[in-house]
């Protein structure tokens, strides 16, 4: 099977394709790609290599003559085999503001203008004096494009969240801000999709988030297609934008972030270090379905973009009674 896919506005990218049953490490440049050997890339994997990526290698790879293959006869999956993923709340100002005022929050009685306004107060005044907000994701959510997102059918309330993820490349561990860029060896797209009926625990609500259950079902976290080095993107102003059977509901900069890139990094990496290929989430912005009153069907088609990093495209069915996908 293949998939229309939308190459990145970059000189090339890394990706990862399906060839006779297995993944295979390949390097995109514009509407083709080629698999890249060990010998080529200069490590044994793809991990190894991000945590000292030789760019130049790769550029003068890309430049050469090789088995060059169309990109719309391959089968992209995801581009990257991270043993981390940390996912980042609440770091739009505008998407937090939605939510509470939409009823997601923990406080019924106030009405939504109430809600809205207690939730500016509250973003504006983290900004100013507060710090990231991180959970954990499980790296087996983490799928391709190519595999279509079964929504469950515990909940009819599963949401999209678009988000511009950090590939770490050299370790990190209680790095500073300053530093911070230098272990980011580029970045992605992943769809940080969460089951908002779940995100609340009902049994006990002093206990609060319970990320787990409401974000790693099977596929939650589209990611890719492609992972982009770090000097092609313009991470701290890209575009990020989600449109939903053609029409936008999510269209925002990164540049809008209450906690900027360094400032995610350095924090996240205070605690326990990021490793080569792990997903750093950066947040997503507004425009989710929980503010649209409008949830993930069946046959659903979202599209997602960011900045020059191609286009993901994720194609909803509904979970089968009997419990196969």
């Amino acid at each position: 099977m293949t998939t229309t896919t939308t190459a990145p506005d970059a000189p090339f990218a890394l990706a990862r394709y399906r060839d006779d049953g297995r993944v295979r490490l390949g390097l995109a440049v514009g509407e083709r790609i080629r698999p890249l050997s060990s010998e080529e890339l200069g490590a044994d994997g793809l991990n190894q290599f991000l945590a000292a990526p030789d760019w130049d290698r790769l550029h003068a790879i890309a430049r050469s003559d090789g088995p060059w293959i169309p990109l719309a006869e391959v089968t992209l999956t995801a581009p990257v085999e991270p043993r981390q993923v940390l996912q980042t709340g609440a770091n739009y100002r505008e998407h937090v503001i939605e939510l509470v005022a939409a009823g997601l929050t923990q406080n019924s009685d106030r009405t939504p203008d109430e809600a809205r306004e207690f939730a500016a107060t509250m973003m504006d005044d983290r900004k100013a004096n507060g710090e990231p907000y991180f959970f954990i994701g499980l790296p087996a959510a983490v799928v391709g494009d190519d595999v279509p997102l079964v929504l469950p059918t515990y909940s009819e309330v599963h949401d999209w969240e678009l988000e511009l993820a950090l590939v770490i490349g050299k370790e990190a561990f209680q790095v500073s801000r300053e530093d911070a860029w230098e272990h980011i060896a580029g970045y992605t797209i992943v769809n940080d999709v969460t089951t908002r009926d779940l995100v609340f625990r009902k049994d006990m609500k002093e206990i609060g988030t319970d990320w787990y259950r409401a974000k790693n079902a099977p596929g939650f976290l589209p990611t890719g297609p492609f992972l982009v080095p770090a000097p092609f993107v313009s991470a701290s102003d890209a575009a990020v934008r989600l449109d939903l059977n053609g029409q936008t509901m999510q269209d925002a900069s990164t540049s809008d972030l209450l906690f900027d890139i360094p400032a995610l990094l350095s924090a996240a990496s205070q605690t326990h270090p990021l490793y080569p290929g792990d997903l750093l989430l950066t947040g997503s912005p507004a425009g989710n379905g929980q503010h649209w009153r409008r949830f993930l069907r069946d046959g659903d088609v979202m599209t997602g973009t960011i900045a020059n990093l191609g286009t993901q495209v994720v194609r909803c069915v509904a979970q089968k009674t009997d419990g196969a996908s």
